[in-house]
């Protein structure tokens, strides 16, 4: 995830889709473009995206001009640094300023924006080009860009979360390597607090408040690979064991390291998280769960101490999975209201499926490339604490949260729940998941009407 992909959280871009207009199922449909133009024909597209960093920016106009200069009839024209509530608006009025090709880091909206028809389904076009996704794409990338059948979208680029860890800290406290269970993590994570003379702290092995930076608690949750809804697509959290452990887990991480109050109070002194005053960065922390752009950050910065990284921690009860981790990235797609639907493919394709332009671009990004191919490539950044990442976006038992029709609502409603959980404003926590899942539910029914 590029630095300015960290702006808008799960509410704010749930209540800008909600603000944009959004069309769900029973709503009117946006205006339909075109499949049936030539693309060997010169045209322009339009391409939107969110990109705004220079660095960001560059790499991507480095990569259309690579297309550009195979497909030299087909001209882009790009704008950057473009909200998913600006898309949508633009897509729900149509015509001729509404972009053909899009862009979005929000992959917790997916099932938005296939349900409401505003991006075109890619199926069609992978077929009548030869492009077989499954032997192209991770399942899990997959599954995070799709909806009830539907491939509105195609991975373009990926984040995997990992554990940075900081290796002085490490050897100061005698501990050998990185953990890789729970109880390990806790344990560690003592050994690793250390307080001054009047017991305030100095450094917290981890922080686990769910309000630090990444900590989003679906995040942690992946860990135990969780199933959010059955098959009916109602919400399972209140009858899944491994909800009551993960909450279990992380409050004894809490109460091993001083108690919420405590810790909450010494959270809110931490920086900025893109700042130099980042927790991690000024040894606050001395463990920390983040996506695999952080070491870019952690080397441009110059931290003064050494670091490393490694897998999440999984369940004592599943060390065999241990290498897994959550995952979610960009997606791009076509404007249903494009009428140059097969030519925006061509651009689709070139960004999502070309081995040699998806590692060039993951290398500029330092994101995770979003292809089997590329994801082996030799021509990867060979940087050891980068590997890691792609490690985790290997693991065949990493996950990404489910599409829904509501978008990330489900995920918000879990974040809010987690913060009550956490501060000790849910006694009982079975009564409180079963809330929780009836919340969903309305919810999701609400979207679907």
């Amino acid at each position: 995830m590029p630095f300015s992909r960290m702006r808008i959280s799960l509410s704010v871009a749930s209540v800008a889709l909600a603000g944009a207009g959004l069309l769900v199922p029973g709503c009117a449909r946006p205006g339909v473009g075109s499949d049936r133009d030539d693309p060997t024909k010169p045209v322009t597209l339009t391409f939107w995206h969110g990109w705004s960093d220079a660095g960001e920016v560059k790499a991507i106009e480095d990569s259309v001009a690579r297309f550009e200069k195979q497909h030299p009839h087909i001209t882009v024209k790009v704008t950057g640094n473009v909200t998913d509530e600006t898309v949508n608006q633009a897509l729900r009025a149509g015509g001729d300023e509404a972009p053909d090709v899009v862009s979005s880091f929000t992959t917790n909206n997916m099932g938005q924006y296939c349900s409401s028809g505003m991006w075109a389904d890619l199926d069609p076009f992978m077929k009548k080009t030869g492009v077989d996704k499954e032997k192209v794409f991770p399942k899990t990338f997959l599954n995070y860009t799709s909806y009830a059948g539907k491939q509105c979208a195609l991975p373009l680029l990926a984040d995997s979360y990992g554990l940075y860890y900081n290796k002085d800290a490490f050897r100061e406290a005698g501990i050998a390597r990185p953990p890789r269970t729970m109880s390990e993590l806790r344990r560690d994570a003592v050994r690793l607090t250390r307080r001054a003379g009047d017991g305030s702290y100095e450094r917290v092995g981890i922080m686990p408040n769910f309000r630090l930076y990444q900590n989003s608690p679906d995040r942690l949750f992946a860990q135990w690979g969780p199933a959010y809804f059955d098959r009916q697509g109602k919400a399972r959290l209140a009858r899944d064991p491994e909800t009551k452990e993960f909450f279990a887990t992380q409050r004894a991480l809490i109460r091993a390291q001083g108690g919420y109050p405590a810790l909450e109070r010494f959270r809110t002194t931490f920086g900025d998280e893109m700042s130099s005053q980042n927790a991690f960065l000024t040894q606050k922390v001395a463990m920390h769960m983040d996506g695999e752009w952080r070491g870019l950050m952690l080397r441009d910065k110059k931290a003064a101490f050494r670091w490393g990284t490694a897998p999440m921690p999984v369940p004592d009860d599943r060390a065999d999975t241990y290498g897994r981790g959550y995952l979610t990235g960009t997606v791009a797609g076509i404007a249903h209201s494009s009428r140059h639907q097969n030519a925006a493919w061509e651009l689709v394709k070139f960004l999502t499926v070309n081995t040699d332009q998806v590692v060039r671009f993951a290398n500029a990004l330092h994101n995770v490339p979003s292809t089997k191919a590329a994801l082996k490539s030799p021509d990867l950044d060979p940087d050891p604490a980068f590997r890691t990442f792609l490690d985790i976006a290997r693991n065949p038992h990493s996950t990404s949260v489910p599409p829904s029709v509501n978008g990330g609502q489900y995920i918000v409603a879990l974040q809010d729940f987690a913060y009550d959980v956490e501060a000790g404003k849910v006694p009982d926590l079975d009564e409180g998941l079963r809330a929780l899942d009836t919340q969903i539910d309305a919810d999701t029914l609400q979207s679907e009407n």
